[in-house]
């Protein structure tokens, strides 16, 4: 620990540290930090906090977490050999070989005490391990929160309180010579039941039902209730000790009994090494590359084809936040998958920063003006995007349609998906698959038991969505993966190795050979299709999306061209000239004549027909149309009547006008109020710009090594300020400075003590309150002293400073010169 005097208190343990020492504390308790702690008493304190500690007890693996519970059963303070025999046992039970894992433990031990003690868990050199007393009341035994080791109280705790009167008759039956004091009764039947011989001996006489009921309780719960006529073998126990009541109608085994019946171990299962993750499938690390990215390619389509789905405008906004049910199903139907796949896909694009509500009064989802620039980046540059964008995101997708704490379904995009844990378990799953052999597709069940090894109390508060939330999330992020490319046929791909430990730029040298090139043709047909035999390029994808419909997808698109695509492309700001022109310079095969004749006479009929807004109008040159709308009975709902020989007037607006119209089989167009066409072009809606949704954070972020440094260095200096010796005041001063007080001088004291630490360039302890009124102690080496204001080095924020006399409490003379 570096000093000759063992720490009495956890202060004087973090105080005897070296700096790196103390900053491993803070990087793995971040939440000591804020704020930076005044010293190194109040680090203590801090780190001392039953909510931090439960924190910290959290970032245990198993066997760190195992040895705390030890030293919660242990005697405080525990050797260091005591600890071990707890873990390992007295190697007397029953003959079991635990050569193996006794040498186990004894291998694993070190390195769980030293994660401890950096976490400032336990302190105390190993003669004398103390466990914190806020973490040894959270680990030790009581009726209210039983031990996870399952132990129960000590004889002298379950005796507490017990009668001088029974403990001799306890003493009597159990074979020891009676004694009138309390302590020497406790004494005495401790130490029977911690002697192996004489306890052998005990339990020998002890009826085969008594020992029966010890091996329901040997392990955990060590609490049984009782009837006030006890059966023969309860009484037998009871009489001896080995039971002891708590209550009237409970009884406990005391701990020393329990650990006889155990062999000496606190831990049925001591785990000291992590469970292996097996392999489950060796495949051609190449052949899983080409699957990640083939998968890849499939993730960015669905992405693209979400984006042109709401495009127009999506889905309403929920008054609660979120997607409704329906609306879901329908978007699951247009990407022709599950809905909890769609919910991913949908997430992933919100949170991607593609999609998001358009803030209007009548809110809806739509893209965002950032997934413009995404459409507008390389196949490979858009998958590390959606890639990255998965892994930091705390919006778990799994979740959705279960339900909250309240029993309210989950929706997707709803307000209650954030999981701070989900980042930090989706790198870790991803670390496991890297740690294997390339094209290793491991074991799910051996992965999850490494996991919560890693991890046993994480995700383990009763919630209304389970106990094992970090299990879920693993299970979660093996299926999101694949679907993502980040796996191929169940492991890991090189892209994503990379991604992981190089970064995007990497990673997408490594995907785009993989990707297939775009096409700038497809193939038509003479039924109406037209064939794209891979990816197209993003300007002829687009355009024939509007001018035709996907018919079926996979290694090939087909399309379909229909009388409502053309009149899509028309009503886009196409003319029958450009579509002609489109098709001939990108098809691979001739143009077919019906598909010329199907563009030219939709193009005919096209705006020949013209909707405007009265409530609505139509007008037409031709007055037989008009004469035979009117006289179409599907007309009658839009309450049609004849303004001019070549105008209609409906009581619809114009939008339902238009549709009905085009449902009873015109190719009206719609037209401005200057009387001109209007033209819809595909992809006019967007969002304001939006920036991504931030992922909830996990407590406190961990801090760069500048940060660390610099609390360190204060934590020294207010250290520093806070115990070192002082003068004491000379008789007859004004000032007097109690220990753990402030300074209180007079002005004209304070100003000659500065201006004379100021000539002789010696260091005092100051009080001073800021301008928030805020009171601290520093140690400072003033430089100069002019104009009511002092400058100086300041040692407790280790820069120079200026503070003004005014705002000075009291100055104190250092007992010698310097820092202290």
């Amino acid at each position: 620990m570096g000093t000759t005097t063992p720490p009495r208190t956890l202060a004087e343990a973090l105080r005897a540290r070296g700096d790196e020492s103390l900053a491993g504390l803070l990087r793995a308790r971040p939440d000591l930090l804020n704020p930076v702690p005044n010293d190194i008493t109040q680090l203590a304190t801090r780190a001392g906090t039953r909510a931090s500690v439960v924190r910290a007890l959290e970032h245990l693996d198993r066997f760190a977490l195992q040895t705390a519970e030890a030293l919660a059963v242990a005697p405080d303070p525990a050797p260091y050999d005591a600890l071990l025999s707890l873990l390992t046992g007295d190697g007397l039970d029953d003959g079991e070989q635990r050569d193996d894992v006794g040498a186990a433990i004894t291998a694993a031990l070190p390195g769980a005490l030293a994660t401890l003690r950096e976490q400032a868990l336990v302190w105390g050199e190993d003669d004398r391990l103390r466990l914190v007393r806020t973490a040894r009341e959270l680990l030790a035994p009581s009726p209210q929160h039983p031990s996870p080791t399952g132990l129960g109280p000590t004889v002298a705790e379950a005796t507490a309180g017990m009668s001088p009167g029974r403990l001799q008759e306890i003493l009597v039956a159990a074979g020891l010579p009676a004694t009138h004091d309390p302590v020497s009764a406790v004494a005495a039947l401790s130490a029977l039941f911690t002697d192996r011989t004489r306890m052998a001996e005990l339990l020998d006489t002890a009826p085969v039902e008594a020992l029966s009921v010890l091996d329901r309780l040997v392990w955990g719960p060590p609490y049984g209730e009782v009837t006030p006529n006890p059966t023969p073998p309860v009484k037998w126990l009871r009489d001896r000790g080995l039971l002891l009541p708590v209550s009237t109608r409970t009884v406990v085994l005391p701990r020393e009994a329990a650990l006889h019946l155990r062999a000496g171990r606190a831990h049925r299962v001591p785990e000291p090494v992590p469970p292996v993750v097996a392999a489950a499938a060796e495949r051609d690390p190449q052949a899983v590359d080409r699957a990640a990215a083939g998968q890849a390619f499939t993730a960015l389509s669905t992405i693209e084809e979400l984006l042109k789905l709401w495009d127009g405008g999506g889905p309403t906004i929920l008054r609660a936040g979120g997607l409704s049910v329906r609306e879901l199903k329908r978007a699951a139907t247009a990407l022709d998958v599950s809905e909890p796949i769609a919910a991913f896909w949908i997430e992933l694009a919100y949170g991607a920063g593609l999609l998001a509500s358009d803030g209007e009064s009548d809110e809806r989802y739509a893209p965002t003006p950032a997934s413009d620039e995404w459409l507008d980046l390389s196949a490979e540059d858009r998958w590390t995007h959606l890639a990255t964008a998965w892994l930091a995101a705390t919006r778990t997708a799994g979740l959705v349609g279960g339900q909250d704490a309240k029993g309210r379904a989950l929706s997707a995009l709803g307000p209650e998906l954030d999981r701070s844990a989900a980042p930090d378990v989706r790198r870790r799953v991803l670390a496991l698959f890297a740690e294997l052999p390339p094209g290793t597709a491991p074991e799910a069940e051996t992965l999850l038991r490494r996991l919560r090894w890693e991890r046993p109390l994480r995700g383990s508060a009763s919630t209304a969505e389970g106990s094992d939330l970090r299990s879920r999330l693993a299970l979660w992020t093996l299926n999101e993966a694949e679907l993502l490319g980040i796996t191929g046929r169940g492991a890991l791909s090189a892209q994503a190795r990379a991604l992981l430990d190089e970064g995007e730029g990497t990673a997408a040298a490594l995907l785009s050979p993989l990707l297939p090139e775009p096409l700038d043709h497809l193939l038509l047909q003479a039924d109406l299709t037209a064939v794209a035999p891979g990816p197209l390029e993003r300007p002829l994808a687009d355009m024939l999306s509007v001018l035709a419909d996907v018919e079926s997808k996979g290694g090939a698109t087909v399309y379909r061209f229909t009388p409502g695509s053309v009149r899509r492309a028309l009503d886009a700001g196409q003319a029958a000239a450009d579509l002609h022109a489109f098709l001939a310079a990108h098809s691979r095969t001739p143009v077919p004549q019906p598909l010329s004749y199907l563009i030219d006479d939709v193009a005919r009929r096209h705006g020949h027909l013209r909707i405007g807004a009265a409530a609505a109008y139509v007008r037409c040159d031709d007055e037989a149309v008009l004469n035979e709308i009117l006289a179409d009975r599907r007309s009658v709902g839009l309450r049609l009547r004849r303004l001019a020989p070549t105008v209609l007037a409906s009581q619809a607006d114009p939008g339902s006008l238009l549709e009905a119209l085009r449902d009873m089989g015109y190719a009206p167009a719609a037209e401005s109020a200057e009387g001109d066409v209007l033209i819809t072009r595909a992809g006019a809606r967007r969002t304001p710009p939006r920036t991504p949704p931030a992922p909830a954070p996990e407590g406190p972020p961990v801090p760069d090594d500048t940060l660390l440094g610099a609390a360190v260095r204060a934590i020294r200096a207010g250290d520093t300020a806070a115990t070192v010796a002082r003068k004491e005041p000379q008789e007859g001063a004004t000032g007097s400075t109690p220990s753990g007080t402030l300074p209180r001088t007079t002005p004209a004291e304070t100003l000659a003590t500065v201006q004379a630490a100021a000539m002789t360039g010696s260091t005092v302890w100051i009080g001073y309150v800021n301008a928030d009124g805020a009171a601290s102690q520093r140690v400072i080496a003033p430089v100069r002293v002019e104009g009511g204001f002092v400058t100086a080095y300041d040692h407790t924020a280790d820069e120079v400073r200026t503070y003004p006399l005014h705002r000075i409490t009291g100055v104190a003379e250092l007992a010698e010169d310097g820092k202290g």
